[in-house]
């Protein structure tokens, strides 16, 4: 069992799917995590209508800070995958065990103004986007966690899955 923790600054979406999608596609073996640098408080609904759209679970999600997953009763970490910029360039907690980090950068579906049909075009791209770089991170295997260049296998997958 493998976890991962899914990192963005608000926490309430595109972190929220990439925890959702990893635990559907990672058939139990990830404990899938996901939270904020400055959380928003509130899950974005449009976030949860998207899982529901393609057929994940919805329930259970909530916004919350890194920083229950930086102390010492924190799950231990794997791998802490940022999924938007402004995340990738703060200045992050120690994560205990030191886990793999890498930055799979999505453009915010949450930012997209507009009616319910818009918005949703937006989240089912933000969650295309991150399903191929789920699979491209299952393809490679477990091995890629203990591998030496296993970080940089990792790391590569965003500029690969988009192409």
């Amino acid at each position: 069992m493998r976890n991962v923790l899914f990192v963005c600054t608000a926490n309430s979406a595109r972190s929220v799917l990439g925890e959702g999608l990893l635990r559907h596609l990672g058939k139990g073996k990830f404990e899938t995590y996901s939270a904020g640098s400055t959380p928003r408080g509130s899950v974005n609904p449009d976030a949860l209508a998207c899982l529901v759209r393609h057929g994940l679970p919805a329930d259970g999600f909530r916004s919350k800070s890194w920083e229950e997953f930086a102390g010492p009763n924190a799950p231990r970490m794997d791998l802490i995958v940022t999924v938007c910029d402004s995340a990738a360039g703060e200045a992050c907690p120690v994560w205990p065990g030191h886990p793999l980090v890498v930055h799979w950068g999505i453009p915010d579906p949450a930012s997209v103004d507009g009616d319910d049909a818009v918005r949703g075009m937006a989240f089912d791209q933000a969650y295309q986007r991150l399903k191929r770089r789920i699979e491209a991170m299952l393809a490679l295997g477990d091995a890629v966690f203990t591998a030496e260049d296993g970080k940089q296998k990792l790391a590569a997958i965003s500029a690969a899955a988009d192409a």
